[in-house]
């Protein structure tokens, strides 16, 4: 028998801070917790020594459900298409202009935060409408 293995999703990016933040907005995920002595994150990474500057973060899902999302610092910018991106499942379960009309406030949202709306597949014979996204650095994502 196969051994289940945990999964963890890791970004490439510019702001590792930023971009774990933004995705614990989106999925109601959580930072870890904050190093001992320190009140919060931003207090943390003010500490550090100049040229010491934040080069990962990870967020969790609160439930231990979902993996975790580990966001390094990289010199260069995104310059494709995502090969894999995150399907963040808004509408489960919910079908026609319902589906469609949650996965429009959720962009509405997401938007607000920092997102980019990309385009809407609208629901056809075979398929739910789903909505292309981008995050804050330009990585694809979709509301399903």
């Amino acid at each position: 028998m196969a051994t289940i293995r945990e999964v963890q999703v890791t970004f490439d990016c510019a702001d590792p801070a930023r971009m774990a933040r933004f995705w614990c907005e989106v999925l109601g995920y959580v930072l870890p917790s904050v190093p001992q002595g320190f009140d919060t994150w931003d207090d943390y990474h003010r500490s550090l020594p100049d040229g010491h500057e934040v080069k990962w973060f990870a967020c969790v899902d609160p439930s231990g459900k979902g993996p975790r999302l580990f966001f390094q610092r990289v010199p260069e910018g995104k310059t494709a298409k995502n090969r894999v991106h995150l399907d963040v499942r808004a509408g489960t379960g919910l079908v026609g202009e319902e589906r469609l009309g949650t996965l429009q406030a959720e962009c509405a949202r997401l938007v607000e935060l920092g997102a980019v709306h990309l385009y809407t597949l609208f629901a056809d014979e075979e398929n739910e409408s789903c909505i292309a996204m981008q995050d804050i650095e330009g990585n694809e994502f979709c509301l399903d």
